[in-house]
């Protein structure tokens, strides 16, 4: 749902200041190229891969970084991807990004 990313922007401005961090250094140690998530302020949707990898990266849930939830929640799609080894992560990243 398109109003879904609305949130991205504002949730990522709120932690990026949470974490002492500027969004150019978060590009960096995610490997995202420049400017990348400060595009999410004009309304450019991030992909599935890399809303999970935010979420992942900020340990908070997918609902929360898309303003879904309030507050981060145990019982999220990040946190019991968060269980699963790297191979079954891989292919969940991709059965949802399929589902787009």
């Amino acid at each position: 749902m398109e109003h879904e990313y609305l949130f991205v922007y504002s949730r990522l401005k709120l932690l990026i200041k949470d974490a002492h961090k500027s969004f150019n250094q978060v590009e960096r140690e995610l490997g995202y190229p420049r400017n990348t998530l400060k595009n999410y302020k004009y309304k450019k949707k991030p992909s599935v891969g890399r809303v999970f990898e935010m979420a992942n990266y900020f340990n908070v849930s997918i609902e929360f970084l898309l303003g879904i939830e309030e507050k981060d929640n145990k019982n999220s799609l990040a946190y019991r991807l968060e269980k699963l080894d790297r191979e079954k992560k891989e292919l969940e990243i991709l059965i949802l990004e399929g589902q787009k």
